[in-house]
């Protein structure tokens, strides 16, 4: 019989991210959909050891692969807009 996958809550996130806080956002999105390590792999179409590094803020991951698991897992990134110092200069 297979293990059950226990959600583990988002956590919480003050100042910038950081790699092991996105980590902690994918394991606990993986997790609260019930998903399986090799099944949340199989579902984002990346390895086994892809998404581990991923969840575990370990390098090696190329960006492209962190973007689709956080695309296929409903984890939204945001960049947000700044002032463009040219047109300051204006």
């Amino acid at each position: 019989m297979a293990n059950k996958v226990k959600g583990l809550p988002a956590p919480k996130q003050k100042g910038h991210l950081t790699a092991e806080l996105l980590g902690q956002f994918v394991r606990a999105k993986r997790t609260q959909s019930k998903l399986r390590l090799e099944d949340a792999a199989l579902l984002c179409n990346v390895a086994k050891d892809t998404l581990s590094k991923i969840e575990t803020a370990r390098g090696g991951v190329r960006f492209e692969s962190v973007l689709q698991v956080c695309q296929m897992l409903g984890i939204e990134l945001r960049v947000t807009p700044w002032e463009d110092e040219a047109e300051n200069e204006s």
